[in-house]
């Protein structure tokens, strides 16, 4: 089967740092919703997470690395085997997969990409204040809450913001590690190596399952919190080693199964609010179409997102999809970004957290009353 393109939506401890939020009780039920934002830093390869089925140009560009047992979603795409509490998800109608989207940098450095996203603008350099803070700013009454040992540009700024970083183990600073490793990718020789110690070090990390992973402990500590009847109404979880210059399937694999374990936590963490959540799961870019010589993908341009929640209207893809032929691709390598996630993000903050249109234009997303909100996200 050769998918054409089609439009997916239509019009349709150091408990110490954590603050005590302010009570929501003047706020209407209605309006008591929450969101979490998870960003895997490092360019998830959206193609690998959500493979597109029977497509003859994906088996062609991807060969041996296409992941196997890939669980069916719809006719045309599948997901991970590794995402299968995601599967579920998707089956209840409550995971909605977006493809082909990007933030409006379309370079391929990991950090100016990340900036952008996290700024909200259409530049690396557009902002020093991130967007999440922004929003907690237009908001009426409300707190945000960043499950991270150093505040993220996305929740910098003047806004009622602060973080919690839980007692994880962990052998090397991940921020360390995902700048050494774009400096080993780009060298032929050692790349593959410093790649294996990353997995073998997750893997040990892992010891067999994803319960010593960062990720899941991350995303059960920001349920709790959130799940507090005056719990922030705005989370943010990040995670790095994304970046899958080799043994991408392996490291994928494990990586995949930790998101997996966080969505489960949060969900179990966040049952008395899970009905009123959205949890928005991206990254800064994709990936390259084709399978590079060492087992992986290397910087590309369109990508995946992932809402889930309660609150989303899933069980079905969003999104524009362009195809994967060769006239198709960006500049002949990337799959084409066709949204951008500042209009995802605006559609959710519109239709779940009620912040007017004038204020995400101008306050949260600046100069960007071109991008449109995403309309049908949620039920």
């Amino acid at each position: 089967m050769r998918l054409s393109r089609r439009h997916f939506i239509g019009a349709a401890g150091a408990v110490a740092t954590l603050t005590l939020w302010p009570s929501l009780s003047a706020l209407a039920a209605a309006n008591d919703r929450r969101m979490l934002v998870v960003l895997l830093r490092g360019g998830v390869d959206g193609l690998h997470v959500l493979p597109p089925r029977d497509d003859a140009a994906y088996a062609r560009l991807r060969g041996a690395l296409a992941p196997q047992n890939a669980r069916a979603l719809n006719a045309d795409f599948a997901l991970h085997p590794a995402l299968e509490f995601a599967h579920s998800l998707y089956a209840s109608g409550q995971l909605l997969p977006v493809v082909a989207i990007a933030p409006p940098y379309r370079q391929r450095s990991h950090f100016e990409a990340q900036d952008c996203l996290e700024n909200g603008t259409a530049s690396a350099s557009g902002a020093a204040t991130g967007w999440l803070n922004r929003c907690v700013a237009a908001m009426s009454g409300g707190e945000a809450l960043a499950v991270s040992a150093v505040m993220p540009l996305i929740m910098r700024g003047p806004g009622a913001a602060t973080t919690w970083s839980p007692p994880l183990p962990e052998d090397v600073d991940p921020i360390l590690l995902q700048r050494l490793q774009s400096l080993y990718a780009a060298d032929p020789d050692l790349s593959g190596a410093f790649a294996r110690a990353l997995d073998s070090q997750g893997a040990g990390m892992q010891a067999g399952s994803a319960r010593g992973a960062r990720l899941p402990q991350a995303m059960a500590a920001a349920a709790r919190f959130m799940a507090a009847a005056d719990g922030p109404r705005l989370g943010f979880v990040e995670d790095s080693g994304w970046d899958t210059h080799s043994n991408q399937a392996a490291v994928l694999a494990r990586k995949l199964g930790e998101l997996d374990a966080g969505l489960r936590a949060f969900q179990t963490g966040a049952a008395p609010i899970w009905e009123r959540t959205a949890i928005a799961i991206v990254s800064e870019f994709g990936r390259t179409a084709a399978v590079n010589g060492t087992a992986g993908t290397d910087h590309g341009t369109g990508g995946l997102a992932l809402l889930a929640g309660g609150a989303v209207r899933g069980g079905r893809i969003a999104g524009d999809w362009p195809g994967l032929a060769p006239s198709s691709l960006n500049e002949g390598r990337d799959l084409r970004a066709t949204s951008d996630l500042r209009g995802l993000f605006k559609g959710l903050l519109a239709a779940h957290l009620r912040v007017g249109e004038r204020a995400l234009e101008t306050q949260v997303f600046p100069d960007s009353r071109a991008v449109r909100p995403m309309q049908g996200l949620l039920s």
